[in-house]
């Protein structure tokens, strides 16, 4: 994490990316938002855009070469830290976005706490307008394949009991109380997991929790390589980026409950209440 205080005493240093994404999609809303007022030097990652377009389920990671381009475009060549913001009231969506960019190898990359809202309370400068052309050369980039998990991985490892499960949902959601949002998938959970709602990572004054309270949340010592997994592998972020705070690398299930729900990877393994 990275302060809002911090960041724009050392703006010019850092390559700053707004990750804002609105649940329904509305593209056409972060741009509107990002052209109305932003951080000085921002670029807008639009996570629906910057996907591995092969798959039908959402916003998957992007393939090297899709990233690549991206990333060129963003003006970033990994020469220098990025910061990341969402305008959420959350962390909703920026820790997916410095997933993504840990995954491609770049390490010194911040999520701003408390986002768009914080930086604007520090009274900090926003400028407006069109962002300009900051396009570098591109590089190549390559995926952690690691620390992210398949739809067959992700079944395997429930069925042999193997690693700790994170799901970032809701209560309602992960005890199959509330409907998906997204039709045509069932409701409940893994088999083994255990709800950290995403949104219990933010205090009331919208700054991220602070590692007591995260170690409270997840327990620790616990597995150095858990598993965290959503709706759709966006919010599961939130929880990467949290256990990351207790020095844990965390692997994405990035199909999360759209491909699980699905039902094609065994009822057998799936709690439903």
């Amino acid at each position: 994490m990275i302060s809002a205080a911090r960041l724009s005493r050392r703006l010019h240093d850092f390559d700053i990316i707004d990750a804002t994404y609105y649940m329904p999609a509305d593209p056409a809303r972060a741009r509107a938002d990002f052209q109305a007022l932003r951080i000085p030097g921002a670029r807008l990652f639009e996570i629906d855009e910057i996907v591995d377009r092969s798959s039908d389920l959402p916003h998957m990671l992007p393939d090297a070469g899709t990233f690549a381009r991206a990333a060129a475009e963003l003006g970033i060549d990994g020469s220098r830290p990025v910061a990341v913001y969402d305008r959420s009231v959350n962390h909703f969506s920026a820790p997916r976005v410095w997933l993504t960019l840990k995954l491609f190898g770049i390490e010194n990359c911040y999520v701003l706490d408390g986002g768009f809202s914080a930086w604007m309370n520090a009274g900090c400068p926003v400028v407006s307008g069109d962002a300009g052309d900051r396009t570098v050369a591109p590089r190549t980039w390559t995926l952690d394949k690691g620390r992210v998990l398949t739809g067959a991985e992700m079944a395997k490892a429930v069925a042999a009991g193997d690693g700790t499960i994170f799901d970032a949902r809701s209560k309602e959601r992960f005890a199959g109380a509330a409907a998906e949002p997204r039709p045509g998938l069932r409701s409940g959970h893994m088999q083994g997991a255990s709800c950290v709602p995403f949104t219990s990572l933010t205090r009331s004054d919208g700054l991220f929790v602070d590692p007591s309270t995260l170690r409270t949340m997840f327990g620790y010592p616990t597995d150095r390589e858990p598993i965290v997994s959503c709706g759709s592998g966006l919010t599961a972020c939130v929880l990467a980026l949290g256990l990351a705070r207790l020095g844990l690398n965390a692997r994405l299930y990035d199909g999360s409950w759209s491909e699980w729900g699905r039902g094609a990877l065994g009822d057998i393994i799936t709690d439903a209440v």
